[in-house]
């Protein structure tokens, strides 16, 4: 078991804001704060001196924005999980970062115990949106099961696969979309597998842009 604490930069514009997110965090033995930055290009920087595991990342800061820095960083340093830390609770916002490469969005507001779930769910290859990203990201979303998927996706995936896809992407878990479809969650697994494997997305943010690029999701 590997018990090394997660590597985290903190990146944001306001020296307030850092000092304060590193005071939430300093207590926690998993998670180690290696460094700092004030902006995008700051953060290219330290992502590549450092290494580290996690950037946790506000959006709006000079020079170059977390929309830009995220996107360079997944050309750049693709091992390093992208959590951004924003006070704007916008749809575009959110979808444009989880195009550009982010794992996951949380609000400002939320309590130290759910910042640190989100920077360990990111670290282990998950994604995570806060209750108030969700709930923003989500709720004019079509009701169907599956919705008008793109011409193509229905000759990859078969309509249950489309069905299980849809389910994650909304953010349910597997035992949940084994609840909602009636299933069992070993057959819920083996179809999240088949996903997978067949578009060949091994991330679950992954799977989130592709589910709603390919229009399984509807954003207003």
């Amino acid at each position: 078991m590997n018990n090394k604490p997660i590597r985290t930069v903190l990146v944001d514009d306001h020296p307030l804001v850092l000092d304060g997110i590193r005071a939430r965090l300093e207590h926690e033995p998993g998670i180690q704060v290696v460094g700092e930055a004030c902006n995008g290009e700051q953060a290219l920087r330290r992502a590549q001196e450092l290494k580290p595991d996690v950037m946790l990342m506000d959006v709006s800061m000079p020079v170059m924005n977390g929309f830009d820095a995220t996107a360079r960083l997944r050309e750049l340093e693709p091992e390093v999980r992208v959590l951004i830390l924003s006070m704007h609770d916008n749809r575009e916002y959110i979808l444009k970062l989880i195009r550009s490469g982010a794992s996951g969005y949380i609000l400002k507001d939320v309590s130290s115990e759910e910042m640190v779930k989100a920077i360990e769910t990111v670290h282990q290859g998950g994604t995570y949106f806060s209750s108030g990203a969700s709930q923003t990201l989500f709720n004019q979303l079509d009701a169907a099961p599956v919705s008008k998927p793109a011409a193509g996706v229905g000759e990859v995936l078969s309509p249950r696969e489309l069905t299980v896809l849809k389910w994650l992407a909304e953010g349910y878990n597997n035992k949940e979309i084994a609840r909602e479809l009636g299933i069992s969650v070993r057959t819920v697994e083996t179809h999240r597998q088949n996903i997978k494997s067949k578009l060949n997305i091994q991330t679950a943010a992954g799977l989130v842009r592709y589910a709603i690029e390919q229009n399984l999701v509807q954003l207003s």
